[in-house]
């Protein structure tokens, strides 16, 4: 018997994932949300990442083995705002090593779904208090985090550029 469906939303900075992620819970699909954005939504989240990405990153890692953890207490899909082969793209983009535990959980614990890829969408993208980088950076991180996923064996789809309802609509039928 297979194990609950655990899809992903990947891809860069501000290409639409949450704003896409938010239409699918509304729709009643259980969402995980993004753990880079909660860490820096807290009180020392911008200043732990300004002055130790690699604590930063680890954090962020410790996330989402929480987040797919309980995505597994679950019956049907549960997508996620980015996954784990997402922190090993920051650690790479910042020049750090990838720590070998957490290698080893990318190559391990696997997303049983689609991962689907935000592209960078120039039209939507606004820089934010949490999204500090700017549209060059943002096109880095995601090529940084798609490297990252396709290490690790797994597939991308592209989402289209298209409105959050029909992206919501393409997600769906994917999973289907």
């Amino acid at each position: 018997m297979p194990g609950p469906i655990r899809a992903v939303v990947t891809g860069g900075p501000g290409a639409g994932k949450s704003t896409l992620l938010a239409e699918l819970a509304r729709r009643g699909f259980s969402i995980e949300e993004e753990a880079a954005r909660a860490i820096l939504q807290g009180s020392e989240g911008m200043a732990l990442r300004e002055r130790d990405p690699k604590g930063f990153a680890e954090a962020m890692f410790a996330r989402e083995q929480v987040s797919f953890k309980r995505a597994g207490e679950r019956d049907g899909a549960t997508i996620f705002d980015r996954g784990f082969p997402d922190t090993v793209g920051f650690l790479r983009l910042e020049g750090l090593p990838v720590p070998e535990m957490m290698d080893r959980i990318c190559r391990d614990t696997r997303y049983s779904g689609p991962i689907f890829r935000a592209p960078p969408w120039r039209e939507i993208y606004r820089p934010d208090e949490e999204r500090i980088q700017d549209w060059d950076q943002a096109r880095a991180s995601d090529a940084a985090v798609c490297v990252a996923w396709r290490d690790y064996g797994y597939e991308l789809i592209d989402l289209p550029f298209t409105e959050v309802a029909e992206r919501a609509d393409f997600v769906i039928e994917c999973l289907d």
